[in-house]
């Protein structure tokens, strides 16, 4: 009988990372892959918006990668590209093989 640790590993393909059922493919540092991309748990996190000035604010963003398909977990500051828009990595951790990644960006 599998332990918990493991159905949960099993899950991260077969559900949560699964194109079929939550994630998407998207382009990460110039590679595809399957990502959830959940804005409601930064939401959760935050409750507050952020303004730097008229007319810029800043778009956040948590992600969800496997991290045998990412790589190296990213360094906090570091910058990552998501289909194309650059954002600053601000948080990073590793959950069982699942990255979560919170990423912002000034946008206007």
């Amino acid at each position: 009988m599998p332990s918990f640790k493991e159905i949960l590993r099993a899950d991260i393909d077969n559900v949560f990372m699964n194109t079929d059922e939550f994630a998407s493919l998207h382009t990460v540092n110039g590679k595809k892959m399957a990502v959830t991309i959940d804005n409601n748990e930064l939401i959760e996190r935050a409750k507050k918006a952020k303004s730097n000035m008229d007319g810029i604010y800043v778009k956040t963003t948590l992600i969800y990668v496997k991290a045998k398909d990412f790589g190296p977990l990213p360094a906090v500051g570091s910058v990552l590209n998501l289909d194309g828009k650059i954002f600053k990595v601000m948080d990073a951790m590793n959950e069982d093989g699942l990255y979560s990644i919170h990423l912002e960006a000034n946008r206007s």
